[in-house]
């Protein structure tokens, strides 16, 4: 891969990825650019979604520097954030004006919806494909509990669920 094809791939998902770039990231980096597979897409971005920061943007970062070191990840990164940094600035300006229309309440709550639903089917593709061992679908139903049903804060969550992934992989060796 080039540093050009880098920067591409990053900008068409910072220019489509609206409403959360998650399923479009695995669309692009699995599926069209084949610079992962599954199971190393899911490997690093749940590294990403760990670390502190934008997902996407840690997923950028990381996945520059691991084709073309820091260049790369300056490069992926620029990519990533061009187009949202431009179509944000234009449409703050108009915002402000028609926030309050009903029409444009009704269309955030649908894009929030579709959001949700591509996070979703996102997961249940990637799940289908890695066929995880019931030990990682159990600390993925833990983390699922803690944070959605107990809303317990994130970093709760991690500090439970990453030790026990280090004692079920120990007792699976």
């Amino acid at each position: 891969m080039t540093r050009r094809e880098l920067f591409l791939g990053f900008f068409k998902l910072g220019a489509l990825g609206f409403g959360g770039t998650g399923p479009l990231a695995r669309a692009i980096i699995v599926d069209d650019r084949r610079w992962l597979d599954d199971s190393e897409f899911a490997a690093i971005l749940g590294l990403c979604q760990a670390l502190p920061g934008a997902n996407t943007c840690n997923l950028a970062v990381m996945l520059g520097d691991r084709f073309h070191g820091a260049s790369g990840a300056l490069i992926a990164l620029a990519g990533l954030l061009a187009a949202p940094l431009a179509i944000v600035v234009a449409v703050a300006s108009f915002f402000a004006t028609f926030a309050h229309h009903a029409d444009v309440r009704a269309a955030l709550f649908g894009a929030t919806a579709a959001a949700a639903g591509l996070a979703l089917g996102t997961a249940v593709k990637m799940t289908i494909k890695i066929r995880p061992s019931p030990r990682v679908v159990a600390l993925a139903f833990a983390a699922f509990l803690g944070s959605v049903v107990l809303r317990a804060p994130l970093p709760l969550v991690l500090g439970l669920v990453v030790p026990a992934s280090f004692v079920l992989a120990g007792w699976a060796e």
